[in-house]
């Protein structure tokens, strides 16, 4: 499909708006003190994933790594009958330097309609295949792949491994000139590998976000979400393995140009998953989970072409019960580049 996307983008006989092309990469090193919760503190944003898959505790607490990410987004702008059509194709990747396993990567498309300078519309899909999750226990021993291994304490482990599919719908309005409007929503699908299919799931989401921009230097987004995923597992209650949840996700971020080519950018982020399961011998009956995230983003530009950057992440899981919270520390290292 990304191919076929390619091809069509670089056909002849349209007019152009602008530039032929453009295109952006970027290269960033990591380091994270848990490479379980990685993958999901890096999409806790507003335009990225952050309702990431359930993750069980014996998952978490997997140990420190470097990680490698490299990124390219392609685009290219058409002028139509409607206004202008932009079209974009962007892929990264996540790398690990030791624990492999849990190397993945993920697809952006996206097509744009601006019916005028202050209107337009935004068709997104994204793909997030084969993200390996670690290993954990299986409740289908008749599904129980040949390679699992068995735990003394809980039965027998297997990887848990996913793929999401997320079709979004985005609505930009400038209301005024220093004030912004998007009405996101979307609708998406989590397949498990057999051993886990009673974590199948889909869900939709809405939500509006607000830009502010009161200074030249200074611009202020605020969003919020709500999210319903729906998993097999409530239709199988001697499972007692049910992830369905009602999802509320708050995000706030601050950019600032305090200095000529020199960005401060800090952010902050709650989200509250309600876990819906009905089944008594679950896990998750009864109990919710609170996710706190903050982040702090230095960047330079070099020139109108080329920016480094540089920040730190950390965030807070907990479970309404008196466990003790799971807290992940991210910090990046990288450049990019525009073409």
């Amino acid at each position: 499909m990304p191919a076929c996307l390619i091809l069509w983008l670089c056909r002849p006989g349209w007019s152009i708006a602008g530039e032929d092309w453009q295109a952006r990469a970027w290269s960033t090193f990591y380091y994270t003190d848990d490479v379980a919760l990685f993958s999901a503190s890096r999409r806790l944003s507003l335009n990225a994933d952050p309702t990431q898959p359930a993750l069980d505790d014996r998952l978490t607490g997997q140990g420190s790594d470097g990680v490698f990410e490299p990124g390219l987004k392609l685009s290219r702008n058409f002028r139509t009958d409607f206004g202008t059509t932009r079209l974009e194709a962007s892929g990264d990747g996540y790398v690990y330097l030791t624990r492999t396993q849990f190397t993945h990567g993920t697809l952006r498309l996206q097509a744009q309609q601006a019916f005028t300078d202050t209107t337009a519309l935004n068709l997104i899909y994204y793909y997030s295949p084969d993200l390996y999750l670690g290993e954990n226990l299986v409740r289908q021993p008749g599904l129980l792949p040949a390679a699992a291994e068995p735990d003394a304490e809980a039965g027998p482990l297997a990887p848990e491994v996913l793929t999401s599919n997320i079709v979004s719908l985005r609505l930009d309005q400038s209301l005024t000139s220093t004030l912004g409007f998007q009405l996101l929503a979307r609708y998406g699908s989590r397949r498990y590998d057999p051993a886990f299919a009673q974590r199948d799931l889909d869900f939709w989401t809405l939500g509006p976000h607000l830009s502010w921009k009161p200074l030249a230097e200074l611009t202020w987004l605020v969003g919020y979400h709500f999210e319903r995923g729906l998993a097999d597992g409530r239709r199988q209650p001697w499972l007692a393995d049910d992830v369905s949840y009602d999802n509320n996700f708050v995000s706030t971020e601050l950019e600032y140009e305090f200095a000529e080519r020199n960005r401060l950018t800090l952010g902050l982020h709650y989200e509250l998953n309600d876990w819906l399961s009905r089944q008594a011998r679950d896990a998750r009956y009864g109990t919710c989970e609170n996710v706190y995230q903050g982040e702090i983003l230095l960047s330079h530009d070099f020139s109108a072409l080329t920016r480094l950057y540089g920040g730190v992440q950390y965030s807070s899981r907990s479970i309404n019960t008196d466990d003790p919270a799971i807290t992940n520390l991210n910090v990046a290292f990288g450049i990019r580049m525009d073409f």
